[in-house]
């Protein structure tokens, strides 16, 4: 009786096209995330997951109409949720293997294996987004069959498309806010597999009885593969390194490795830079990126001493490196970390000493960087930008507007310090960021990191000169701590005349940041240059 009075009417078909429009949606987000742990989440990666899916969806549309009118059967409909189920479900279980191997070879900088390994993770969701696709028009005609009255088939044709795009619209925000988070990737794939499988169990059961049962061999197919594939991390840790951590956050895929000194690392997604360190015996980091913050201010006037860092703001704090760094260097300083990704955060306070005990007048704030920081009260003598999703940096984290804002939060000597990502021949996102940095601070100083693909750029306040550097190096107390010192020596060593020319601005309304870093990365890789990605950053 129960099940009679749920499939009366087109009832039942709501349902059906409810969780094929949610499923759709949630596929075609955690989709971009399997491939987003390995190749990033930049524009290109974006527009080839949308695309596609589009492309898959638009069969499905052509083919459902025509299957539907061949075989306009509630058992045939039935079956095809059925097998898009199982598809989707199955999608992300024998593409692991192949993130795996495109894990390696981003590693390893095998560009061809990375980009075929690509191509195969979307060609494997065709199938099962196709079959979505054909669910739409598919339930059209049985809807209309049931409803006997064509003065009203465009009435019922909005209706299921609008109930359609109210599952898509769950299916958008569910896996993001709430299953990727706490259950992972692959395990998001399968809730919403398993929910559009048994509305299409139910519904052949209705038709075929008991029969409907010899499809549940379906989901043991899976039970088995997945307890097969998902053993193991998604990305083994590096030769003479051990995991230590392993988590997926509403942003990144995160490991935290330890080698066999005690040395911990911060690996996100691809895996291919380091995003923080820590040490158990000392603060330094064989001068790697994160230093080079702390020579920021010395290029304010000849005179600066430690004594007028008074506060800091980083932007990008990862699991803490540069806020440990500086607590080293002035201890008790009042730093407000902002860092977007929870996830991290909680590692930085597990293995990085990223904690109120260790860092106790560290502030953190998990948000995005430029809303944060326009809601924080206090100026600061340095701002720190390493908000990085190697080679990317946020577009709203460079534009003229953004530089303005943090303008406005620095004191009358204050600094600002962004890593800008480079090659050894291609510097244009480099003079670019000089170029839209000096349209709103007086004087820009660059200093390239030692043996990696890194500048630092330092904005000031007031008009200041390469030479301070030195001079306020040469002034340094004796009682400084010696991580500053020797910061100051590798910043002096380090600096770099300002760039060629460029009429690029970047604004609110114009930030072509990612096409430019896809040029670069572009010309890198055919330059031949890919060896050098494996000496040590």
């Amino acid at each position: 009786m129960i099940a009679n009075r749920i499939f009366a009417g087109n009832r039942y078909l709501y349902l059906a096209v409810f969780v094929s429009g949610m499923t759709t949606l949630a596929v075609e987000l955690s989709a971009q995330r399997l491939l987003g742990n390995v190749f990033g989440s930049s524009n290109i990666v974006w527009a080839n997951v949308i695309g596609l899916i589009l492309l898959y969806l638009t069969i499905g549309y052509f083919l459902g109409g025509r299957w539907a009118d061949r075989s306009p059967y509630p058992t045939t409909f039935y079956r095809i949720l059925i097998w898009s189920a199982f598809l989707s479900a199955l999608t992300p279980l024998v593409a692991r293997p192949i993130v795996r191997v495109a894990a390696s070879a981003v590693a390893g900088v095998d560009a061809g294996l990375a980009i075929g390994s690509f191509i195969s993770i979307l060609v494997l969701f065709s199938i099962p987004i196709t079959l979505l696709g054909c669910v739409s028009p598919f339930a059209i005609r049985l809807a209309a069959e049931n409803n006997q009255d064509a003065r009203t088939i465009g009435g019922l044709s909005g209706r299921l498309y609008a109930i359609s795009t109210l599952g898509s619209l769950l299916g958008t925000f569910l896996p993001v806010l709430f299953l990727i988070p706490e259950l992972g990737t692959i395990l998001t794939f399968l809730v919403f597999a398993t929910t559009l499988f048994v509305v299409g169990l139910f519904g052949l059961w209705q038709h075929q009885g008991p029969g409907a049962l010899r499809w549940l061999w379906m989901p043991v197919v899976i039970v088995v593969l997945a307890l097969f594939v998902m053993s193991g991390p998604l990305r083994p840790a590096l030769a003479g390194q051990t995991l230590l951590y392993e988590a997926e956050s509403a942003y990144n895929y995160i490991q935290v490795q330890e080698d066999a000194g005690g040395n911990r690392y911060l690996y996100l997604n691809e895996g291919q830079g380091i995003h923080s360190q820590w040490s158990p015996t000392t603060v330094g980091d064989n001068h790697r990126t994160w230093s080079f913050f702390l020579t920021a201010p010395y290029f304010n006037a000849t005179g600066f001493g430690p004594d007028q860092v008074d506060s800091l703001a980083i932007v990008g704090l990862a699991a803490g490196t540069i806020a440990r760094q500086h607590l080293a260097v002035y201890p008790n300083l009042p730093i407000d970390g902002i860092e977007i990704d929870a996830g991290i955060i909680e590692a930085g306070a597990l293995y990085f000493d990223m904690n109120a005990v260790m860092m106790p007048s560290l502030n953190v704030y998990a948000q995005d960087g430029r809303y944060m920081l326009n809601r924080l009260e206090r100026q600061y003598s340095v701002i720190a930008l390493d908000a990085y999703r190697p080679p990317y940096i946020p577009w709203h984290l460079t534009t003229v507007e953004f530089f303005q804002e943090v303008s406005a939060k620095l004191t009358d000597n204050g600094v600002v310090a962004i890593n800008v990502g480079r090659t050894q021949t291609d510097r244009r996102l480099v003079d670019a960021l000089t170029n839209t940095l000096l349209k709103v601070f007086p004087s820009v100083h660059a200093m390239d990191v030692p043996l990696s693909f890194n500048t630092i750029l330092v904005a000031t306040q007031q008009p200041t000169a390469d030479i301070n550097l030195v001079n306020n190096l040469s002034i340094l107390p004796e009682a400084v701590h010696p991580l500053l010192r020797e910061t100051l020596m590798w910043g002096v060593n380090q600096q770099v005349p300002l760039g060629n020319s460029t009429d690029i601005v970047f604004t609110d309304d114009r930030a072509p940041v990612e096409t430019l870093v896809d040029s670069l990365v572009i010309n890198f890789l055919l330059s031949g240059q890919t060896q050098q990605l494996a000496a040590p950053q």
